[in-house]
């Protein structure tokens, strides 16, 4: 397990805003998913645990050693810490081969142990055949697998992952999940991941930490996070959600109902605990939530009528933005029966939707 809990402050100066990290979190065996804009924190936390950034205060505890404590002085340097590191841009040495990149990662282990594991990498990591080659001479996915075998050489305990994804298409993206899946069974320590990406949070989080200037605001297991943001902060974090201005307008906790106004519109909703009457607040709903109807036959219960602006085309939807910043998903096939539409109807869920 890894224990963290530090604060590091940057001033601000002439041509940058001052920034202060301050974080703190468990994690134990499996990976945890940082999750958060770019300048949050996410990857100089990572330095902070690799210990190429020196906190100001706090503690960093790995199993039973302590890695940094600003209150005893402690600050072992990055060589000691038995950190796995895998950079955004490999940090692969381009004048060696694989094979050299991988003993020289293990070259204090001695001599017959580490051609062992070196050995062992390579074929763990389907890299024997390419050995011999340099960096340059291999493609982006197998330059991702010969970083994480170097930083897995020397038996980490801890292996930070920062964007691993970055650069690779959706086939070396799969490919890599794969390997993260197994060294996360294989291995059994702790995996901290900095990433952009939602999907990747689903595809390989066991826990998610999001950030947002330096703190962490919300954590727990992805589908709990996304499915109950704390706040809009967090929701527009996500980026999955329509937040949208409603007052209240009824309340009936014996019926689990309630009447929201948004607009010039009256809407059904669920109730809503610890709210009251004529409070205004944000409708936080997915485009998949929502659906969007011709009107032009049978006016639907509980929508509002909307003018169509932008259609976006996804993989196997289309996202339709209408006026007041309302977003739709919709299945391809549906909206192509529908595309010629001139007035639109959005209905909205009678349940399943918060408030924030």
């Amino acid at each position: 397990m890894i224990s963290v809990r530090i604060r590091k402050r940057y001033a601000p100066a002439r041509e940058s805003a001052g920034f202060v990290l301050d974080v703190e979190f468990q994690s134990t065996a499996g990976i945890t998913v940082l999750f958060g804009p770019s300048g949050s924190g996410k990857t100089l936390t990572l330095d902070s645990i690799a210990g190429f950034v020196r906190p100001d205060e706090g503690r960093i505890l790995l199993e039973d050693s302590i890695l940094f404590d600003g209150a005893a002085k402690i600050h072992l340097p990055p060589q000691a810490r038995r950190c796995g590191y895998v950079f955004q841009n490999y940090a692969l040495f381009p004048h060696m081969t694989i094979r050299e990149n991988l003993a020289f990662a293990a070259d204090r282990i001695p001599r017959l142990e580490r051609h062992r594991r070196v050995n062992e990498m390579l074929e763990r990591f389907r890299l024997t055949e390419f050995a011999g080659r340099r960096p340059h001479e291999v493609s982006g996915g197998q330059k991702q697998r010969c970083s994480i075998a170097r930083a897995l050489i020397v038996e980490p305990r801890v292996l930070l992952l920062d964007e691993p994804a970055t650069g690779l298409d959706a086939p070396l993206r799969q490919e890599l999940y794969s390997i993260l899946r197994q060294v996360r069974q294989e291995f059994k320590i702790p995996i901290l991941m900095v990433t952009h990406d939602l999907d990747e949070c689903f595809a390989l989080g066991d826990e998610m930490l999001i950030l947002r200037m330096g703190k962490i605001v919300q954590s727990g297991l992805p589908a709990r996070v996304v499915e109950q943001p704390a706040n809009a902060d967090v929701a527009k974090l996500l980026g999955i959600y329509n937040l949208l201005p409603v007052e209240i307008r009824a309340l009936d906790p014996g019926r689990n109902s309630s009447r929201y106004r948004y607009g010039n519109h009256e809407l059904a909703g669920p109730y809503f605990p610890g709210r009251l009457l004529g409070d205004r607040v944000l409708l936080c709903v997915r485009p998949d939530q929502l659906r969007a109807v011709a009107c032009e036959d049978v006016r639907p219960m509980n929508a509002i009528p909307a003018r169509l602006v932008r259609v976006e085309e996804r993989h196997s939807s289309v996202r339709l933005e209408f006026s007041d910043n309302v977003t739709v998903d919709m299945p391809r096939e549906e909206f192509e029966r529908q595309k010629h539409t001139k007035e639109w109807m959005i209905q909205f869920p009678i349940s399943g939707v918060r408030v924030l």
